[in-house]
């Protein structure tokens, strides 16, 4: 029996499902009289239009996200769940298979849809899954989620905002504020009020970095970084150094630096993440002994560490060293968010290295290790 002409154009208008055909670029060639029925669309208003635009909004992303990849990886999906649009605007709850038709090169020319409606289905589901309840708890869920992240979203774009404008603009003008007034004062007095408020300047300044690379990982994009291995990183850490000695008066800093290799790293990082172990190490250590800074370049690496004196780090609170706003219970009443380790170990994994610690009642130090290339 040939299957041509009026009866194999009648087999695919009046199916008992629906049946869709689109084009590569995901838009409708066809669509057969069954679904037009169900949907109450009239067939020049869909052809021409992508699929999408008679999807529900959830129905869109997961056709996106899910369906339309892994019909280019694999050719076909089977049995999945998607919500059409009636012409009213009422979501049609539906069921469908779908195969791609690929050239000899496997390049796609289509896309054919069969759908069957989900309503139909459930009702011999209800009896025994109590369908009806579930896919209403499943759309309040749906639409909380959506609502959560739109509030999620916001609240990202403006505590970011916040930090990165709001915070340092003020804090900027104190600190010029400050060297003016360091320049006019004559009193040793006068002059270690100014250093003070330089001091604070350099805390906060570095507070808000690390809150906001903190608010960066885990609500944006995580830490960025732009290497450039032609400038010495010797000045960044340098000019780090400098700035903790004059935030920290009457602590001793040594710094020993054999950097004779360039290292392909994000300067400013790297300072960064040297502020926030040097900063952790005047915090934690004993105002007895110095705290010693080293970096050398070998073959292939780059070598950064930081030590100091005094009591070692408890063996329980070693496995949450690195964990953001974690400070220990012996030093909960110490000053810090207990974000500087978190903030740096993140920027060494950023540079494709790592940091360590190692702690004894010498003396206790973290590492950190990259790639010089």
């Amino acid at each position: 029996m040939s299957m041509a002409g009026p009866d194999f154009d009648d087999m695919i208008e009046n199916a008992p499902c629906g049946y869709i055909t689109l084009r590569a670029d995901t838009r409708i060639e066809h669509v057969n009289r069954t679904f037009l029925a169900w949907s109450g669309h009239a067939a020049d208003r869909m052809v021409g239009k992508r699929l999408s635009d008679f999807l529900t909004f959830p129905g869109r992303i997961y056709f996106e996200t899910h369906i339309a990849p892994l019909l280019r990886m694999q050719g076909f999906f089977n049995e999945f769940a998607i919500d059409m649009l009636t012409a009213a605007g009422d979501p049609l709850q539906t069921i469908a298979n779908a195969n791609e038709r690929r050239d000899p090169d496997g390049n796609a020319l289509g896309i054919r849809i069969a759908l069957i409606k989900a309503t139909d289905r459930r009702r011999y589901e209800m009896e025994l899954l109590s369908a009806k309840d579930l896919a209403v708890t499943a759309e309040k869920a749906t639409q909380e989620l959506l609502r959560l992240e739109n509030e999620t979203s916001q609240f990202r774009e403006q505590f970011i905002a916040v930090l990165g404008h709001d915070l340092r603009n003020p804090l900027a003008s104190i600190s010029a504020g400050a060297r003016i007034l360091d320049r006019t004062v004559q009193s040793e007095q006068e002059h270690r009020v100014t250093a003070m408020l330089q001091s604070t300047v350099i805390r906060m300044s570095a507070m808000i970095d690390n809150v906001l690379d903190f608010a960066r990982g885990r609500l944006g994009g995580g830490i960025t970084l732009q290497r450039d291995a032609r400038r010495s990183l010797q000045p960044e850490l340098e000019q780090v150094v400098d700035e903790l000695r004059m935030g920290s008066p009457g602590r001793e800093i040594l710094a020993d630096f054999a950097i004779d290799r360039p290292v392909n790293c994000d300067r400013t990082r790297v300072g960064q993440l040297l502020s926030n172990l040097l900063g952790n190490a005047l915090t934690h250590g004993t105002s007895a002994q110095p705290v010693v800074v080293h970096a050398e370049t070998h073959d292939g690496s780059f070598e950064l560490w930081v030590a100091n004196a005094g009591e070692p780090i408890p063996e329980v609170a070693m496995e949450k060293l690195f964990e953001p706003f974690f400070r220990g219970e012996a030093r909960a009443s110490r000053q810090g968010l207990g974000l500087g380790l978190y903030i740096a170990s993140q920027i060494a994994k950023a540079h494709d290295g790592y940091l360590t610690v190692s702690s004894s009642p010498k003396e206790t130090r973290f590492t950190f290790t990259m790639p010089s290339n």
